[in-house]
């Protein structure tokens, strides 16, 4: 499967990336190459190989939810560098 210019500036046009000629033609290329490697992988015999996601074992390690106390308020805002009362107090970012 080959790419040709006209599909690289229709992509380029639906992207709204102005390519100039060199760059056009750059890019048909190097879409070929990876195309053109694509090929060739596919190539392979890969029958044996079962489907995966990753190549080597993964699986998440959760700990168990434990109800436990909440952290005192005091303890929580004592590095505030501001605060109001029971809050932390932040620098306006909505102007009115």
């Amino acid at each position: 499967m080959r790419i040709a210019k006209e599909t690289v500036e229709h992509v380029a046009n639906l992207a709204r990336l102005y390519l100039s000629e060199e760059e056009k033609a750059e890019m048909t290329e190097k879409l070929n190459s990876i195309l053109d490697y694509m090929d060739k992988l596919n190539e392979l015999d890969t029958s044996d190989v079962e489907p995966t996601a990753h190549v080597i074992p993964i699986k998440n390690v959760f700990r168990e939810d434990v109800v436990q106390e909440s952290l005192p308020l005091e303890k929580a805002l004592e590095n505030a560098p501001d605060r109001d009362g029971n809050f932390f107090r932040v620098p306006r970012i909505i102007e009115e």
